[in-house]
């Protein structure tokens, strides 16, 4: 499952840089050494795309992408790090937008979640727009897909900065909530959340099919994502407090603090617990009506 998130979380055809530098505006606003830095470092992650998928991955050697873009295999290095991140540098920019997305205040989770994926899409498909071929940059979107499940060492790096993704999304679930990045309810709603990253980029893979324009794939893409999103803010929905039950009340026998709004009826307590958790026939846990004392995750980060 992780690899899948990854998938999804790094397609990115050649030429297509859409989380590049979003401020900026125009040659002025960056000034003329950062516009270089900037060109260059497209320059080679393009570039490299383009020869991995004319000849796969592991048969390119950096030091061909570097001649080809007439700098040093030093230089190269200079940009990226790793031979993977020429391929996957929207990877480590995804994380930016999480970073100020989910930490926005005012917004929710899902919300947050939803604005940042609503501009990656539509970046993508104005992309596409603008190609004289949408059909043909469709499917080299899709090739790119291909080449990543096909390469092992890119799957692995993938994996490595879907870790990193949790974490970050974690900690600042976790202090918008008042609680611990440890805390499992951090944790599932990280991972819930970047799976909405997993629906969209399935759903393009599924509508990215030469028969759509630009246009009807942003808007089959965004009601798939707006369904699962659904699905998600209910699930949030059914934490409960989780702000007292950590301050040493101890006014919850259950931890995690789940009640009847979770509409699982009779479900077992955890293990080394007597009884079961109530379903929605029986008496909620200490907190008032179908709420348990732990501060429901969602509520306290919207």
């Amino acid at each position: 499952m992780v690899s899948d998130y990854a998938e999804a979380m790094s397609t990115r055809p050649a030429g297509w840089s859409p989380s590049r530098a979003p401020e900026v505006t125009g040659p002025e606003a960056e000034g003329l050494r950062g516009r270089k830095k900037r060109l260059m470092r497209q320059q080679l992650s393009d570039t490299a795309t383009r020869m991995f998928l004319e000849r796969g991955f592991d048969a390119v050697r950096v030091t061909e992408i570097a001649e080809a873009c007439g700098v040093s295999e030093k230089t190269v290095f200079n940009y990226f790090p790793t031979k993977e991140s020429l391929i996957l540098d929207r990877l480590e920019l995804t994380v930016a937008s999480l970073r100020t997305g989910l930490a926005e205040p005012g917004i929710s989770l899902v919300d947050a979640a939803l604005r940042i994926l609503d501009g990656e899409l539509g970046a993508m498909t104005s992309w596409l727009a603008q190609q004289a071929d949408p059909a043909q940059a469709g499917a080299m979107i899709q090739r790119f897909g291909a080449l990543i499940q096909a390469t092992p060492s890119l799957r692995a790096y993938q994996s490595d900065m879907m870790d990193q993704y949790v974490a970050v999304a974690a900690a600042i679930l976790a202090e918008r909530a008042a609680m611990s990045a440890d805390d499992p309810e951090p944790q599932i709603a990280a991972s819930a959340l970047l799976g909405l990253w997993r629906i969209h980029y399935r759903s393009l893979s599924k509508y990215l099919d030469g028969t759509r324009t630009p246009a009807q794939v942003h808007q089959a893409v965004s009601a798939d994502v707006h369904r699962a999103a659904r699905l998600i803010d209910t699930g949030l929905a059914s934490l409960t407090d989780c702000a007292s039950g950590l301050n040493g009340r101890g006014d919850n026998p259950v931890p995690g603090g789940f009640t009847a709004a979770t509409g699982l009826p009779g479900l077992p307590g955890p293990p080394g617990l007597p009884g079961r958790l109530p379903g929605p026939s029986q008496q909620p846990l200490a907190g008032g009506p179908g709420r348990g004392t732990r501060a429901c995750l969602v509520d306290r980060a919207r």
